[in-house]
């Protein structure tokens, strides 16, 4: 078992890629600590999965959150090895939408929470030579006309992955970062459905989007997660890894014919 003995959290894992990556670590032998603000749909996740998956319920918004989880983890499985954040807010805003509330909002919940998180974590992770990894966004290079606050927090946490990579080194805490493409998550589908577009709208997305035929799944990302989190990837830290069908820096997509 790949992470026997070891303990995880991933924080916003109550659906998702979050969700696919807990369930991924638990799988091959983890205790995990699930984290969500949906009580009901974390409680039900935790109870299939066994006796080594807890939940703790928080805000990422409240400052107070980031002990609160660590502490909750520890209370219940006595160490961390490792720390994913992923949860965030996928607020969508352009300039005109992007007002100082909601701008504030999306930092607190997509960076500055991470950084208390690991800021928490440290002397544990330190004390496990644990790992961060970082769920971050091919929209941190530049971003969708629509995403701008969104985008600038994705950016603002491939530096910190890089920043934190450097300076932890020493202290054999590894950091690494996922720049995900599109992904067909429980929500995206949502949404798309909430934009106008028919229950089978999966089925029709073009090559350029997604060269393979069909979108990303949580279950991929969790996969490449699980090696990366695993002690098969040593030494390697700060790789920032983009998961995506195509390359993102310098594309050229391919048209197609009509």
């Amino acid at each position: 078992m790949r992470f026997a003995g070891k303990t995880i959290i991933v924080t916003g894992s109550t659906t998702g890629i979050g969700e696919a990556i807990a369930r991924r670590c638990a799988a091959e032998g983890a205790s995990v600590m699930l984290h969500g603000r949906r009580r009901d749909r974390g409680e039900a996740v935790a109870t299939e999965l066994g006796p080594h998956v807890a939940c703790h319920i928080d805000d990422l918004a409240d400052p107070e959150a980031a002990p609160r989880l660590i502490a909750a983890t520890l209370d219940r499985f006595g160490r961390i090895d490792a720390l994913v954040n992923n949860a965030a807010l996928t607020t969508r805003s352009n300039l005109d939408t992007t007002d100082a509330a909601m701008f504030d909002t999306v930092m607190t919940v997509n960076l500055r929470a991470p950084v208390l998180l690991v800021r928490e974590a440290l002397p544990h992770l330190k004390a496990a030579c644990g790992i961060v990894l970082n769920i971050g966004s091919v929209n941190g290079y530049s971003g969708e006309s629509n995403l701008l606050a969104y985008s600038m927090s994705k950016g603002g946490l491939m530096t910190m992955s890089r920043n934190l990579a450097d300076t932890l080194g020493p202290d054999a805490v590894r950091v690494i970062h996922f720049n995900v493409g599109w992904v067909l998550t429980e929500n995206e589908y949502a949404l798309k459905q909430r934009d106008g577009l028919g229950p089978d709208w999966p089925n029709h997305i073009p090559r350029t989007m997604a060269p393979s035929g069909t979108m990303t799944t949580p279950e991929q990302i969790a996969a490449v997660a699980a090696f990366w989190l695993s002690d098969e990837s040593r030494p390697v830290s700060g790789a920032v890894l983009e998961l995506e069908q195509y390359p993102v820096i310098g594309r050229n997509p391919q048209k197609e014919t009509v």
